[in-house]
């Protein structure tokens, strides 16, 4: 698909318009049971499937701040495999066919293994990874996605060449899992809400979480405690249309601001098991910016893209490493 189609498409499909209808059926509107005040109304909708859940919660926070969903101006939710997809697709980026307005939340990853792995820790499986990165046989979500990219930044936080990761990709969660407990995988990725039947069944052990904090329902240490300079999330984001006139991506930002320091939407996110990391308007575009540069280079260091600019740190923790 040609360069601005990839990434135009996929937001068209959620209603995200192009330049200038940003501002089409926007308005003020005074919310009944609330403090007086007037409130621009906003369309909340998910790219796609992988975003529903944290769209819906985010509406539903936005509603109970006083906002009015369901018309005005259109904010679309996406996130870093829609990003990482278009670079594979020689694609233009989110930055290029959307306004970046702030980064919401992101999904916890977890690397396990059967538990009756030969690996006991993680340091274990490093070592292996380190020795044979092409006879350390990985799985998790599909090529290029936010899991292989993490395995790709381990390998990068160890020393192992990159290149030589064997890794393949499932269409879903469940057949990752099946993967795994079959043999076809020694270690798998992805996120925490996918394994956390596996773990707590025993059928699995988790060797380390992703987030710069531990977990506490799983017993595994952080990457970073375990020496490898990796803070992760698969992070979801809102945005506008491509060419959001000012004052409406201003209005925007605010909402998205004050529904993410929000009661309501921090409890949404623990109840979902997300990791809550706001940053909005003009930070989130400079953060997303180096996020695209960050994800190329992974990209590039796994053999999927040609040749990139080389970054040493991934952009997608919360702490901005």
């Amino acid at each position: 698909m040609r360069r601005r189609r990839f990434l135009a498409c996929l937001l068209a499909a959620s209603g995200v318009a192009a330049a200038g209808t940003a501002a089409a059926g926007c308005g003020a509107q005074r919310v009944a049971g609330r403090a007086v005040g007037l409130r621009t109304r906003f369309s909340i909708n998910p790219a796609g499937p992988r975003w529903s859940s944290v769209g819906q919660a985010f509406a539903g926070a936005a509603r109970a701040a006083g906002y009015e969903t369901g018309t005005g101006a259109r904010i679309t939710v996406s996130g870093l495999s829609a990003l990482s997809a278009a670079e594979l697709n020689h694609g233009q980026t989110l930055l290029d066919v959307a306004t970046p307005l702030a980064r919401l939340a992101g999904d916890v990853e977890v690397v396990v293994v059967p538990d009756d792995s030969r690996f006991k820790d993680f340091g274990d499986f490093a070592a292996h990874l380190l020795a044979r990165p092409d006879g350390t046989l990985l799985a998790g979500g599909p090529q290029g996605a936010p899991d292989h990219l993490l395995f790709g930044l381990i390998a990068k936080g160890i020393g192992a060449d990159t290149r030589q990761v064997d890794y393949t990709g499932y269409p879903s969660g469940q057949e990752a899992v099946a993967a795994l407990l079959s043999g076809k995988a020694v270690a798998a990725a992805g996120v925490l809400a996918d394994w956390g039947e596996s773990i707590g069944r025993g059928r699995v052990r988790a060797l380390a979480v992703s987030c710069a904090h531990r977990v506490p329902e799983v017993d595994a240490p952080t990457l970073l405690e375990s020496g490898v300079r990796v803070d992760f999330a698969d992070w979801a984001a809102a945005f506008g249309p491509d060419g959001m006139p000012e004052e409406g991506r201003e209005a925007a930002v605010r909402m998205c601001e004050e529904v993410t320091s929000s009661t309501g939407w921090l409890a949404a996110c623990r109840a979902a098991g997300w990791v809550s990391i706001p940053l909005g308007g003009d930070d989130f575009r400079l953060w997303l910016a180096s996020e695209v540069e960050r994800t190329r280079a992974v990209l590039s260091d796994l053999g999927l893209l040609d040749s990139v600019r080389a970054t040493t740190c991934w952009g997608s923790c919360g702490n901005g490493h």
